[in-house]
């Protein structure tokens, strides 16, 4: 009886235990399991695996960090979570990657990269550095929010005659004409790549319909263009000489149509350009005044080609960079002007008109560079010439820069709380 009984309770005991196992095993298919499946760890990059990884995505998320640093410890967690958040809208393959850099580790990518501060957030788009490092706010929202700006297809769909005549004409624009739809055709990824790239350079278009098809002959399914600014389509169209089958040799051809040698410079734009350390030689200009702009592009593109590396031509418009003229003692009356912001200081042309004398331009600029404009505004112009010193009057010293004050604060990590 008593041996009976032992077997009865043994038996109970290992059914209690076949039963807990499987409650386990339930558990972790139903709650666990997916957890685990759907967190995805931030990959560690060093210097060997670096250029061999990032190739392989569209966007690559850079978390340039030290572990002493208490704002990259902060940091860290929250990369984390946006990674996997970010991968719940981007899943697929190849699209994108966060990854981290241990600086005091990895130091000739610290170097590579001009780290300077930790922790420093930069992007790679299809294997390119993008200028802008991110500063936004370093919440989940702002970084997951910005990789979906940063791949949010710029091209507009134009299916009818009239969203064709809307086509945007100040703004120069690449506009592909097919014979097929955007998710129907070979061409439209490459396409959108390269748009991702330049979307705040060009407009992007795909026209299909009847609008497309006076631009498809021979029996030819595609044809892309690109439309100057400040012109209508088809006026002074640039037909892509290639086959759209590389995206270096289209990137190459759009980035030089579409990054032109005379730049707008925005609020939007300026801390970028800033950061490329080229002295700004402006014309500022009136809102509706398209002339100058024209003059002014004519004149650099055929007499100053040569300086295109030693500064950054710009146009803005002095309705809205009112402070720089106020710092230079100019009003809007004044405009259309030209002045160079060093970074240091603000130098004037003296007559906008002036720039129509051949050689007139280049000696301004290589006045600057031989230091002749900073010397002849503390003591007169120099014996062998009789111009008239041409910035204000009893002023004792140039104006400063004041597109220098756009550049990123070398303190911002540590002044602006509300980032970390």
């Amino acid at each position: 009886m008593l041996a009976k009984k032992s077997d009865y309770l043994l038996n109970r005991f290992q059914l209690n235990d076949r039963l807990i196992v499987w409650c386990l095993t339930l558990f972790s298919l139903i709650f666990v399991l997916p957890v685990m499946r759907c967190t995805t760890s931030v990959v560690q990059l060093d210097a060997n695996n670096f250029d061999e990884v990032t190739r392989r995505y569209e966007l690559v998320f850079l978390n340039f960090y030290a572990d002493w640093c208490r704002f990259s410890q902060i940091l860290a967690p929250v990369f984390e979570e946006s990674y996997n958040k970010v991968l719940q809208d981007f899943p697929e393959p190849g699209r994108v990657l966060f990854a981290k850099i241990d600086c005091e580790q990895q130091t000739t990518l610290g170097t590579r990269f001009h780290i300077s501060k930790y922790p420093t957030l930069k992007l790679l788009m299809n294997g390119k550095l993008m200028k802008r490092e991110f500063r936004g706010q370093r919440s989940v929202e702002s970084l997951v929010q910005h990789v979906k700006d940063l791949l949010k297809d710029p091209i507009k769909h134009v299916q009818t005659f009239d969203e064709f005549g809307k086509i945007d004409e100040n703004k120069a624009s690449l506009i592909a004409y097919s014979s097929s739809l955007p998710n129907t055709s070979p061409e439209y990824n490459l396409y959108r790549k390269v748009s991702i790239d330049l979307r705040d350079d060009c407009h992007f278009y795909w026209v299909t319909g009847d609008s497309s098809q006076s631009h498809l002959r021979d029996g030819h399914s595609f044809s892309l263009l690109f439309k100057p600014s400040r012109t209508k389509p088809n006026v002074n169209d640039v037909v892509f000489p290639g086959v759209l089958q590389s995206y270096d040799e289209l990137r190459t051809w759009a980035t030089d149509k579409c990054v032109p040698l005379v730049r707008e410079i925005t609020f939007d734009n300026a801390e970028e350009l800033t950061e490329e350390g080229l002295p700004f030689v402006i014309l500022f200009h009136g809102p509706d005044d398209k002339h100058s702009i024209d003059v002014y592009t004519k004149i650099v593109q055929t007499e100053l080609l040569s300086e295109s590396g030693n500064v950054n031509f710009l146009v803005a418009d002095g309705q809205k960079f009112a402070h720089p003229l106020h710092h230079l003692g100019k009003t809007q009356k004044d405009l259309p002007l030209i002045a160079i912001d060093s970074f240091r200081h603000m130098y004037l042309f003296p007559n906008f008109n002036d720039l129509l004398i051949p050689g007139k331009m280049l000696q301004f600029m290589q006045d600057l560079y031989s230091g002749k404009l900073h010397r002849e505004f503390h003591f007169g112009p120099d014996p062998s010439t009789n111009e008239v010193n041409p910035q204000i009057a009893g002023q004792t010293s140039p104006p400063e820069s004041t597109f220098a004050k756009l550049a990123p604060s070398r303190n911002r990590y540590t002044l602006l709380k509300d980032e970390l």
